[in-house]
C-alpha cells in the first residue's frame, strides 16, 4: 500500500507539549463528540479539534464531529473546515484515527496528507481494524502521537462503541422513574404521573442520546407509549423503537405501529409466532426481526442484543417493563441506570419496579457505583454506572 504523501507545514512555532492545553482541548473535543450521540451510529460520535499554536498563541482552525449515520467522519469535518490551516497544527481526537478502508479512506491517512504535526487521542480504538495501526501509521509519517488524554471521560463517551466491538452488544441503559414505594404503576391503570416536568424532560433528553430504546409489550399494552423524543428542538432524533413480543400481539392500533413509517420500529418475536399477525406488522412498517427463546421461555436476551449490535446499535435505553428490567439486571447485562424517584406514594396495586427484585439491591450492588445523585425538579435522580473493574 502506497503510503499518503504528506503535506509540507509552514514556518511556525512547533506544537508544545503542554498537559494542561491538550487536557483542555481534549475536553473541548469530547464535548463536541457528544453532540451526536444518538444519530451517528452505526460509528461512534466522535470530536475533533485542529489547533494551531501561533506566536500570539493557540488558534483553534476546525472542529467536526462524526456526522448523523456514521460518515463523514469528524476528523474529516474539521480537515475540511480547516483547509490549508490544517498544516502544522495539533488534532485533538476524542478516538484514535481509524487505519481500514471502508466506504471511505482512513482518518489517518487524511491527516497524514494535511500535514498536521501533532495528534492527540482520548483512547485507543478497541476495533480490531484499527487497534493501535492508525496511531502507528501517523508515527510512521513523523507525526508525534500521545494518547491517553481525559482517557476516563473518553471511554465513558465511547462505551457503546466499545461495548459493541468487545461483547458484540450495545452499551446498555436502564432508566425507571419509581414512585416514593419504588413501584412504576398500578395495575390496571396504564401509565399514571409519578415523575415531575423536569424529569420527564430529562428522560427525552436520553432518548435523544442513545441509538434505539427498548421495552416489552407489556409496556405497550399497558401504556400505548409513543417512545419519540418530544423536546422542542430533538423531535428529530427520535431513538429506534425496539419492542420485545415474542407472541406478536403489538396492536396495529398503537402508537408504536401507526408511526413505523416515520420513526423506525423493530419488533423481536419467537419464531413460532404467528405469521398473519407478523405480515400485517410488517405492511404497516414495523421490522420484524426472529429472537431464540431462552431456559424461561422469553425472549432470549444475549441474542437480541447481539442482533441490536450487528445492526449498528451502540447505545440502547430499556425503559420497560418491570419483567425486562429484572432479566437484564439478572443476567448481568445493564451497564449504566437512571433511576427517578418522585414522591407519590402508589400503595396497594403498584407494580414493583423490577418484579420483585428490591430496587435497593441495585443501588447498593458492587457491580455499580454511584455516578451522580441530584434533584430533577421535586424528584432525586441516581445514576449509577458499572464499576470499571466489573
Amino acid at each position: 500500500m502506497n503510503r499518503p504523501e504528506r503535506t509540507t507545514s509552514p514556518a511556525m512555532p512547533p506544537a508544545p507539549v503542554d498537559p494542561e492545553l491538550d487536557r483542555r482541548f481534549m475536553a473541548a473535543a469530547l464535548a463536541l463528540g457528544r453532540r451526536n450521540n444518538g444519530v451517528a451510529w452505526p460509528n461512534p460520535s466522535v470530536g475533533a479539534i485542529l489547533v494551531r499554536f501561533e506566536a500570539d498563541g493557540p488558534v483553534v482552525v476546525g472542529r467536526g464531529t462524526t456526522a448523523p449515520g456514521g460518515r463523514p467522519h469528524a476528523e474529516v469535518v474539521a480537515l475540511r473546515q480547516a483547509g490549508p490551516r490544517a498544516q502544522g497544527a495539533t488534532a485533538y481526537v476524542t478516538l484514535e484515527p481509524c487505519s481500514h478502508h471502508g466506504r471511505t479512506p482512513p482518518c489517518s491517512e487524511a491527516l497524514i496528507r494535511a500535514g498536521v504535526a501533532r495528534v492527540v487521542t482520548g483512547i485507543e480504538d478497541p476495533d480490531p481494524r484499527v487497534a493501535g495501526r492508525g496511531h502507528e501509521l501517523l508515527r510512521r509519517a513523523g507525526i508525534a502521537v500521545r494518547c491517553g488524554v481525559c482517557e476516563a471521560e473518553a471511554a465513558f463517551d465511547l462505551a457503546g462503541h466499545v461495548c459493541r466491538v468487545r461483547h458484540q452488544r450495545p452499551r446498555v441503559m436502564l432508566k425507571l422513574a419509581l414512585s416514593a414505594d419504588h413501584c412504576i404503576g398500578r395495575d390496571g391503570e396504564g401509565q399514571i404521573a409519578i415523575s415531575g416536568p423536569q424529569s420527564r424532560a430529562y428522560a427525552h433528553a436520553l432518548r435523544a442520546e442513545n441509538d434505539a430504546i427498548l421495552v416489552g409489550v407489556g409496556t405497550v399494552l399497558a401504556d400505548d407509549p409513543e417512545l419519540t423524543c418530544r423536546l422542542p428542538g430533538l423531535m428529530e432524533r427520535s431513538p429506534v423503537r425496539v419492542v420485545l413480543d415474542s407472541a406478536a400481539r403489538t396492536p396495529l392500533s398503537s402508537k408504536v405501529v401507526r408511526t413505523a413509517e416515520t420513526v423506525p420500529t423493530w419488533l423481536f418475536v419467537a419464531p413460532e409466532a404467528d405469521e398473519p399477525a407478523l405480515q400485517a406488522l410488517d405492511a404497516a412498517g414495523v421490522t420484524v426481526a426472529f429472537a431464540e427463546r431462552d431456559r424461561s421461555g422469553g425472549l432470549d436476551m444475549d441474542d437480541v442484543l447481539f442482533q441490536l449490535a450487528q445492526r449498528g446499535i451502540t447505545r440502547l435505553m430499556v425503559e420497560g417493563g418491570s419483567t425486562v428490567a429484572r432479566r437484564l439486571i439478572e443476567a448481568d447485562l445493564v451497564d449504566e441506570v437512571h433511576l427517578v424517584f418522585g414522591n407519590l406514594v402508589i400503595g396497594e396495586g403498584g407494580v414493583p419496579a423490577l418484579a420483585g427484585l428490591p430496587v435497593d439491591s441495585l443501588v447498593h450492588s458492587p457491580i455499580f457505583r454511584v455516578h451522580a445523585r441530584r434533584m430533577l425538579g421535586g424528584d432525586t435522580l441516581i445514576h449509577l454506572v458499572r464499576r470499571e473493574d466489573t
